[in-house]
Formats: structure tokens, sequence, C-alpha cells
């Protein structure tokens, strides 16, 4: 347990284990995976995201660290749709091989291996993590959709698609609580204890009960045909993601805590909230779920591997 890897990543195994083990003696049968995915996608993550975005001080950030690290996912995200076609398969992959575990894993991880130095750093790609990924995402997933509606048939005018297609992905339940806690936070005001205790106890719960749920998830799902692309979905997210943010890095001259902050974010596995989205658009969701738990575990051996690795090259 001396490994700071192991100590981060265990209890997120366990949590992904422990929903399993539910599902397995029957106290959450398969017909309520969508009620709780419901649960978490409408309720605990915009609680959590508002929150979060309600502290950000956009003049307080340096902001250096954070263009590099999505110059890295922003090329993985392209390739994969550029590899895969423009479609809300491709786009949910794109999800899956750039958004990262940054807070059940990332926070323990990083606080243990770089302490506050490069927390302060994470916290940083932490705040505009959702609303980059998840707000680049949402527009695209929903412009896929639309061309996917087009081709069958069921096309609306250029105009009026792109049109549905912006409001779609800004009335959604991740952006707009993202650009409501950014807009808040500029205000310079503090939310009312009434109304932020809440928001503190719903945004707490989002990450166990979102892993629950990929364990429950990977319980009634049909692993075999799907272990294929699950691999290649957690490799790309675990070693192809981290390897381009080191030559994006190498490249912008970024170096000390903040490149390894990064560098270890990029290397951490695909977070819960993409699985959201795969139940939310109904594609390829067992091959997220399964992404999500083999990347998980893989993690135990990639993340002390990468250490290593971003210390050679220090």
């Amino acid at each position: 347990m001396d490994s700071p890897a192991l100590t981060a990543l265990l209890p997120v195994v366990l949590i992904i284990m422990s929903g399993v083990l539910a599902a397995k003696l029957g106290w959450i049968r398969a017909t309520a995976i969508r009620d709780l995915s419901h649960l978490v996608f409408y309720v605990l993550t915009p609680a959590l995201l508002f929150r979060t975005m309600a502290s950000v001080r956009l003049s307080e950030l340096d902001f250096k660290p954070i263009v590099v690290y999505f110059m890295a996912a922003g090329l993985v995200f392209a390739g994969t749709l550029l590899v895969n076609g423009f479609n809300t398969l491709a786009a949910t992959r794109a999800l899956g091989h750039t958004f990262s575990n940054n807070v059940m894993i990332g926070i323990p991880l990083i606080g243990l291996v770089l302490g506050k130095e490069g927390l302060v750093v994470l916290l940083t790609l932490i705040s505009v993590h959702a609303l980059l990924l998840l707000g680049s995402g949402t527009l695209i997933l929903e412009l896929a959709q639309a061309r996917q509606h087009s081709e069958a048939g069921r096309s609306q005018g250029l105009l009026r698609t792109l049109g549905q297609a912006a409001k779609n992905s800004v009335i959604h339940p991740v952006p707009l609580p993202i650009i409501a806690g950014l807009l808040f936070a500029q205000t310079g005001w503090s939310i009312p204890a009434v109304i932020d205790k809440p928001l503190q106890l719903l945004g707490s719960a989002l990450g166990a009960m979102a892993l629950l749920l990929v364990g429950v998830t990977l319980a009634y799902s049909r692993i075999g045909s799907l272990l294929k692309p699950a691999l290649r979905m957690a490799g790309v997210k675990i070693v192809i993601h981290p390897l381009v943010f080191l030559a994006v890095a190498w490249c912008m001259h970024l170096q000390g805590i903040p490149m390894v902050a990064m560098a270890l974010a990029a290397a951490l596995p695909t977070g819960a909230n993409v699985l959201m989205f795969a139940q939310r658009y109904g594609v390829a969701e067992e091959e997220v779920t399964a992404s999500i738990a083999l990347g998980t575990m893989c993690c135990l051996v990639t993340v002390p591997v990468m250490l290593l690795l971003i210390s050679a090259v220090q």
C-alpha cells in the first residue's frame, strides 16, 4: 500500500466491484439502471458542476498548463473522430479517450505524489475540465446526432439543424450548470449556506454513485464480445493520451510540477461521467462501462510506469 497509485486507485476499484456485487445479489435490478443514471446525470452532476464553477475566478488561473493539456486532449479527440467518422459513437469514444477521472482518483493521487503545489495545478484543471470537454463533447454529440437524423431522412434544413444542436448543447444538464456557476463566480458573491450545504452533499455523492453505477452496468453487460473495443478505449486513454501530452508539453517547454501534474491527469482512466453521456445518447454503453472498469484496473500498472517515464524526461 506504499504506492501512491495503489492508494488512490484501489478505493475506486472497490466501489466499482461493490456495484457489481449489489447487482449479482439482486439488490439492484437491470431495470433500475436507467433511473439511477438519470439521478446521477440530472441531479448529482449539476449540483457538483455548479458548486465547483461557482468558486472559479478566471483572473486567478494560470492557463499555460491548461492550454497544453487541452491541446493534447484536442489532438486525441480530433484523431478519434478522424478514424471513426463523425457520428455519436465516435464522439462518445472521443470523450472516453480524453475525459479523466480527476476527482475520485486524480486528487488523492496527485496530492500524495506532488503535494499542495501539484493539487493547485490539478484543481485549476478541474475547474475548467468539465466546461471544455463535456461542453464541447455535448455540442459534437448533438451535431453528430443531427447529422445522423439528416442521413436517415429526417432533415430539417442546415441552419435549423445547427441552431437546434447549439441550443441542445447549452440547455443541457452538463453545460448549463457549468455556465451558470461560472457566471455566478464572476460576481464575487458567495453561495448562501442554506443552498451551498445541499449542493455540497449532492455533489459529494456523485463520485461514489457514478462508480457504483459503472459496477451495476458492468454486472449486466456482456463483456466478452466487447473486450477488444473496451481495451482499445482504455488503452488510448491511459497510454496514448498521456504520451501525446508529453510530446506537446515538450514542444511547448512545459516543465516542473505543472507538467507532472498534467501528465498524471492525462494518464488517469476514463471518468464515470462518460457513461452518463453514453446512456443519455444510447450509444456504446457497455463498451464505455467495460472500458472504465478495465482502464481503472490497468492503471494500477500504467500509472507507476508513467511516473517513471515522467521522471526520466524531467
